[in-house]
């Protein structure tokens, strides 16, 4: 890898470096050295962005979540129907993790095991700002008359709870299967979750549909 400066870039490239090797050799194999080296920077270089390759690797999920929350933020801001952007929302919760560690021999939490602790305090705070950003389409959507429900922050929450069995945290992504497995099941699931949110009253924007219903279903 080529040499680099700017601090920010520098930062960048020990995340990079430390996403290549936790495909590589995992976590226990991967140290600051090797870090340093990835990059093309000395060892000392490393330790004045990052005090352990502890928190240097907890970065590197913190900048998914990040890109993720990112991604969701946009998509939330969007004009399409409140039903449309949870759906996007909710599977790229599930596919953008999946994409981020594909090319990991474990899962995150084998990784990792060393970290769990730090990890899961992490997890609950990515959970909660994700759920932050589906209340407030939840929100939007019931001041439209497009959906229904009781409570914004709790439905959020319920609808982050629900689509975690497919996140690549105990299983790696080869364990869980491949791309278009996993977004056909968080599909069916999104599907099955947005039946229970859209107002049987909302109106129907212009081409869009309402979450298909089971044949027999009064709706």
């Amino acid at each position: 890898m080529a040499p680099v400066e700017a601090a920010e870039d520098v930062r960048d490239a020990i995340l990079d470096a430390a996403e290549a090797l936790l495909a590589r050799h995992g976590f226990q194999k991967a140290t600051m050295e090797a870090l340093a080296q990835e990059v093309g920077i000395g060892k000392g270089s490393t330790y004045l962005h990052f005090e352990s390759k502890e928190h240097v690797f907890l970065a590197t999920v913190d900048r998914i979540v990040d890109r993720l929350l990112a991604r969701a933020r946009e998509v939330a801001s969007s004009t399409d129907p409140a039903s449309e952007r949870l759906r996007r929302v909710l599977i790229d919760r599930v596919l953008f993790r999946f994409d981020s560690v594909r090319g990991y021999r474990q899962g995150l939490d084998g990784l990792l095991a060393s970290l769990r602790p730090a990890l899961l305090d992490r997890r609950l705070r990515y959970f909660e700002e994700e759920a932050e950003v589906i209340a407030g389409i939840l929100r939007a959507g019931r001041a439209a008359g497009e959906l229904a429900f009781d409570d914004d922050i709790e439905t959020a929450r319920a609808l982050v709870l629900a689509t975690n069995a497919l996140l690549p945290y105990a299983l790696s992504a080869s364990e869980l299967g491949r791309r278009a497995d996993v977004a056909r099941r968080a599909e069916r699931i999104v599907q099955l979750l947005l039946q229970g949110l859209v107002s049987r009253d909302a109106p129907r924007a212009r081409g869009t549909r309402r979450p298909a219903t089971h044949r027999g279903d009064p709706r």
